[in-house]
């Protein structure tokens, strides 16, 4: 892929992106529901990147990279939105974006248009990460795209258990007003964004051509170094979090005190 080839394919992308939040934020107007942002995010940046990543840019003789790396982050989309889409359908509102909501007061409609058209800008960078992984020019499949791979089928197994785990605390009426530590919920405060995070880390092994001849694949990290700072410091943890001490108070202080939030850790 050329640079200029990587630009109009981010302009396509972007523009999809843009359009696909843009639904999203009439959505949970129309609908009351702010779960339902985040199930449009997940299904339209995996549609997105999933399409970018088999797109005819050059004479590729070698699709089968296109194939896999489309396979993997339709996956991705269709196990982590499926889930999502569960959760609103039960639930309906999400606290993070309804504390927001709360907070903006009169200006709420504009504030969250804005805060999901930057989410758009979010989803741009992880679908340009996995189209520069689908179109590494490297002849054939090799190890590197084996072993990124394999970590994202790892990693999304990872996510799906953490999310199991968790459904199956709640489901217990005995753990009512409780906090989940079962499982690797008492390694991390949130393993399942540490999950998703190492899925993203897939696409630059895939990506980078350690020869040197197509420096366009280091651009690929741009993508879980995108996902920690939002997961970490945005979007992810800090609103979660404010939540869970609002609703759970000085249980979930302890919970704090003795567990890491993202990297899991076993306990001594």
């Amino acid at each position: 892929m050329s640079l200029l080839q990587l630009v109009s394919l981010a302009a396509v992308m972007g523009i999809a992106l843009s359009a696909i939040m843009a639904a999203a934020w009439q959505i949970q107007r129309s609908t009351g529901h702010t779960g339902w942002i985040d199930v449009c995010w997940t299904f339209g940046t995996g549609s997105v990147a999933a399409l970018g990543s088999l797109a005819p840019l050059s004479d590729n003789q070698y699709p089968a990279r296109q194939i896999m790396v489309a396979a993997l982050i339709a996956i991705w989309s269709l196990r982590l939105g499926g889930h999502i889409l569960v959760r609103t359908r039960q639930v309906g509102d999400d606290p993070r974006y309804r504390n927001l909501i709360h907070q903006w007061g009169s200006n709420a409609d504009l504030r969250m248009f804005l805060q999901l058209q930057s989410q758009a800008a979010v989803g741009l960078i992880l679908a340009m990460s996995v189209a520069l992984a689908a179109h590494n020019m490297r002849p054939y499949l090799g190890v590197a795209d084996f072993v990124g791979a394999t970590l994202l089928m790892a990693a999304l197994a990872g996510e799906a258990l953490s999310d199991w785990q968790l459904r199956r605390f709640k489901s217990d009426p005995g753990n009512r007003g409780r906090i989940c530590e079962a499982g690797l919920w008492g390694l991390s405060r949130h393993p399942n964004y540490f999950f998703d995070w190492l899925c993203w880390l897939a696409y630059p092994i895939i990506a980078i051509d350690w020869s040197g001849a197509n420096f366009l694949g280091w651009v690929a990290l741009l993508a879980p170094g995108c996902m920690y700072w939002v997961l970490v410091y945005v979007s992810g943890i800090p609103p979660l979090e404010e939540h869970m001490l609002r609703s759970r108070g000085a249980q979930f202080r302890e919970v704090q005190a003795r567990t890491r939030a993202f990297f899991p850790v076993p306990k001594i």
